[in-house]
């Protein structure tokens, strides 16, 4: 794959411009943390920094620098954007409810599609400079070094994180479900941040992640981050996650079949969020 990748006005693969997008939002959410700015509400618990616009017009600058002719998708500025041609899918403050109140767990994240299918992806945790990256058929990186998933084979065995999103209905199945799988997990987490949810995954820091509630740039770049470092990626039916799926299970291959086994026998997903197009 990383032949067939496009090269950029300046004679850098879509990885080395990838890093400088999150180089340049690494600098502009270090300035951020800790100093919230002017804060705008987009629904319950949903909040958007001023770091947010700069970051993602820092990194829009870069990509039509590099990219003239590709599309972009972006939570704040370009979030109805549709392409099936190559097309960048941006979150410039994922995890920005932490961000704004100085809770040290938010990334930056970006993927190349194309078709809707991430093909190069990077996640950025500004704070512990760690980078998680992937390209289609390259592998896993953690800050350069190749990566998998953890041998784990059981969700009783596991260490789980679940996020609830903005969406009530959502949430509340995702507690449901955290409920229905407590005590027979080794423990569980609410992280706040979709992106580092799959980074996490890839890089075996936990062991299986659910996500009910999610738009196409907090999932983009976790799609390959996870595939790449030998976990599945599923939606709330089983079936390979797109970007445009709204909730996902993450985990090892072992684990992954292991939670579908358990969620049916606890009649879940009880809803099954539809894709949003």
């Amino acid at each position: 794959m990383t032949g067939t990748l496009p090269i950029s006005t300046a004679g850098r693969t879509p990885l080395d411009v990838a890093r400088a997008c999150a180089a340049a939002a690494r600098k502009l959410m270090l300035e951020g943390y800790g100093r919230v700015g002017s804060v705008g509400i987009k629904g319950r618990g949903n909040v958007v920094t001023e770091t947010d616009f700069a970051v993602e017009t820092a990194v829009r600058d870069i990509l039509h620098a590099e990219y003239p002719d590709h599309a972009l998708l972006s939570e704040e500025t370009a979030a109805d954007t549709r392409s099936d041609g190559w097309m960048w899918v941006v979150d410039p403050v994922d995890g920005t409810k932490n961000f704004s109140r100085g809770i040290p767990h938010f990334c930056f994240t970006i993927a190349l599609c194309r078709a809707a299918e991430p093909v190069v992806a990077l996640t950025l945790h500004p704070l512990l400079n760690e980078e998680y990256a992937a390209v289609l058929g390259a592998g896993f990186t953690v800050n350069g070094t190749r990566t998998t998933v953890t041998a784990c084979q059981t969700v009783q065995d596991a260490v789980v994180s679940v996020d609830l999103g903005y969406d009530e209905t959502a949430g509340a199945d995702q507690l449901d479900l955290a409920r229905g799988l407590f005590p027979g997990l080794q423990s569980l987490r609410i992280s706040g941040s979709a992106a580092l949810g799959t980074a996490y995954l890839a890089a075996g820091k936990w062991d299986l992640f659910v996500h009910a509630d999610l738009q196409p740039w907090d999932v983009a770049a976790g799609l390959l981050l996870v595939r790449e470092a030998g976990g599945i990626v599923s939606n709330h039916l089983g079936a390979p996650a797109a970007i445009y799926d709204r909730g996902i299970v993450a985990a090892p291959p072992a684990v992954h079949s292991d939670f579908f086994r358990r969620a049916a026998a606890l009649g879940w997903p009880g809803s099954n969020p539809k894709p949003r197009r």
